[in-house]
């Protein structure tokens, strides 16, 4: 790092701002707009990842953002290069995560005159990013970082869009370096806890939902002992099943698409819901049934890090303004009765999680998708990253998998198509010796199937599960339930995508039955290469529960 009282370029000063503030990994997709930034990086300790989209680079940064905590870094040029990174924006945004992506922009000699690949960065991010402002000055970039990290990080985490022009890179400048951020953390105080234990002790069915940002595996080992104690009910949120061991004896399951029915019913029943850390949106809501609005029916205790979130949908009987760790931390002063009132929930909560996720129903064709995943969970161990985008596949891999601890699994909230391939991406550079399974429908891969590439490039061994049923599913699914017999728009014809894993110097296998899906799992392991298990489903087999002829007859019978 060079001294702070030395001329140094704006994209010196930017890269030794990155490394102050402990990034190790960057991503990017090189333009000649920062340069500059690329040159300092040559001589940096900070890791380069180059990816072959935007939006691959800016969600690989974002992965890494959810297992740090920290701001993920992203690079990339100015006009398609920005909005191709706009996908990450808005995923960061819903998902409250932290992220800073850095843009080039045109010289400052140039602007309003629509210069080549001109934008307005504040007008295009402003409803997404948490942040936007384009540096004029190379001696404020510190300043300029500092700020973005603690907006990143602060209350509700997310994403900062910081324009960089390029002329300013390459200009000189003394600056005196920033330190590095810690966010300032929001703390529930003494009287909202002894008023959470009051409310507890009243209750007669408690049940605790998990979600949101901000957790950290300490934060979530705090919170299993508190719910041992209480013999508490824990649900996880939409896609946040990392929140809680799966295996604990007081875990309920996943409330979010397809819910299990028992659990639904629990969370209904209840008289005392406490949620932390999460927003309870349209998904894990129910599509917002799950609670009356504005009132609840139940006492509901709202823990989040961001007052603008208490209240806003739900009318909390306690709000608690503090960030998960903090209110975690603190849930040591929380004591149970001598004798709870709801002896035995935590246990059959369980129980009734066991049930639904043990063993799959069968569904048509010859590759039982939920089975194969049960057998692959036994396989995983305790130590793995799984990540995923969105579709139909994933009512299969949020069921049939389980994760065992805090960083175990990356999927949005936001249903954003494409996401588990660059996420894998980010885990893999971050946890090189981790295994890394990253799950995509056919659609859903080729959203961002170019950054196989990057993974082979940087010898990622990755295995990418690639589910293919030769159509868009959900939307297919929901035309057939809302337009039966009128498909339109949802066909895919599809490559041979292990062929594609080939091509690209991977390892790549096609399965056809369940048999031959754990053999093939560790052949593409022991390959040590990033590897594509093309996986064929019948397009029956819609969700684990239905099949699309049902769904139609159903819709048939009413009348559609």
């Amino acid at each position: 790092m060079t001294q702070s009282n030395s001329l140094r370029t704006g994209g010196q000063i930017l890269v030794d701002q990155l490394a102050i503030q402990g990034v190790q990994h960057v991503f990017c997709v090189p333009g000649e707009s920062y340069l500059a930034v690329l040159d300092a990086l040559h001589d940096s300790s900070v890791q380069v990842t180059v990816c072959r989209q935007e939006t691959g680079a800016a969600l690989a940064a974002e992965a890494i953002a959810r297992l740090t905590g920290r701001p993920g870094i992203a690079f990339v040029t100015r006009g398609p290069g920005a909005t191709n990174a706009a996908h990450a924006i808005h995923i960061a945004e819903h998902d409250s995560t932290p992220l800073i992506l850095f843009v080039g922009q045109i010289e400052r000699s140039m602007r309003s005159r629509g210069a080549f690949q001109e934008m307005d960065f504040k007008a295009f991010f402003g409803s997404t990013a948490k942040w936007v402002c384009e540096i004029d000055d190379p001696a404020r970039i510190p300043e300029f970082v500092s700020r973005a990290f603690h907006v990143a990080m602060q209350g509700r985490p997310g994403p900062v869009v910081i324009a960089l022009p390029e002329d300013m890179l390459v200009e000189t400048a003394q600056a005196a370096d920033a330190v590095r951020v810690e966010p300032a953390p929001t703390w529930p105080g003494l009287p909202q806890m002894a008023e959470l234990q009051k409310l507890l002790w009243a209750a007669k069915a408690p049940v605790a939902i998990l979600g949101g940002s901000g957790w950290s595996a300490k934060a979530v080992e705090s919170f299993v002992r508190f719910a041992e104690r209480f013999d508490l009910p824990v649900a996880t949120s939409f896609r946040r099943a990392m929140l809680f061991p799966n295996a604990d004896a007081n875990y309920a399951g996943e409330i979010g698409i397809g819910p299990n029915p028992k659990l639904k019913a629990r969370i209904e029943s209840a008289d005392l819901v406490l949620l932390v850390g999460g927003r309870m949106a349209e998904m894990p809501s129910q599509s917002y049934t799950l609670f009356d609005i504005p009132l609840p029916r139940q006492t509901f205790v709202h823990v989040h890090a961001d007052t603008a979130e208490l209240g806003r949908v739900y009318h909390p009987t306690l709000a608690i303004n503090a960030t998960p760790q903090a209110f975690c931390a603190q849930l040591e002063s929380v004591q149970p009765p001598n004798a709870v009132g709801w002896a035995g929930a935590g246990a059959a909560s369980h129980g009734d999680y066991v049930v639904w996720t043990e063993k799959a129903p069968q569904i048509p064709g010859a590759m039982q998708f939920g089975e194969a995943l049960t057998q692959l969970r036994e396989r995983l161990g305790d130590d793995f990253i799984v990540t995923s985008g969105a579709g139909n596949y994933n009512t299969f891999v949020g069921r049939f998998l389980r994760i065992p601890k805090f960083g175990g699994q990356l999927a949005t909230t936001s249903g954003s198509m494409g996401y588990g391939v660059p996420a894998a991406i980010g885990a893999k550079r971050l946890h090189p010796d981790k295994t890394v399974v990253s799950f995509a429908g056919d659609g859903c891969f080729l959203m961002n199937g170019q950054e196989f590439a990057t993974a082979v490039q940087y010898a990622l061994g990755i295995v990418f599960v690639v589910v293919d049923n030769g159509m868009y599913g959900t939307i297919r699914m929901h035309q057939e339930r809302e337009y039966p017999n009128r498909p339109i728009g949802t066909a895919l014809k599809n490559p041979d995508f292990a062929a594609y894993a080939r091509a690209f110097g991977g390892h790549g296998e096609t399965v056809l039955t369940t048999d031959d899906f754990m053999p093939a799992f560790e052949r593409a392991l022991a390959s040590g290469k990033p590897a594509i298990l093309h996986v064929k489903i019948d397009p029956e087999a819609i969700t684990p529960a239905t099949t699309l002829t049902k769904i139609r007859e159903a819709a048939l019978a009413q009348g559609k």
